[in-house]
């Protein structure tokens, strides 16, 4: 059975990734998210991703923030 901070890092590694690949930085990101009203610290976002504790909104946001418009989860 996959534990919940397995999922929780899970998680972070696909948002990491996915900015990667967009070739996006924290900072970039931070300043993407502002654009869509979202107050986020560069350091609050490295926290989130490094510990892998964050919302399922905040991923979203990520995402939506960073352009992704298409995920695939492969186990």
């Amino acid at each position: 059975m996959v534990e919940k901070t397995d999922w929780e890092m899970k998680a972070a590694n696909l948002l990491k990734a996915e900015l990667k690949r967009k070739g996006i930085t924290y900072a970039h990101l931070v300043e993407r998210l502002s654009q869509l009203g979202i107050d986020e610290k560069e350091v609050n976002v490295r926290n989130k991703l490094s510990r892998g504790k964050f919302t399922a909104a905040f991923m979203l946001q990520c995402l939506v923030a960073a352009g992704v418009t298409r995920l695939e989860i492969i186990d």
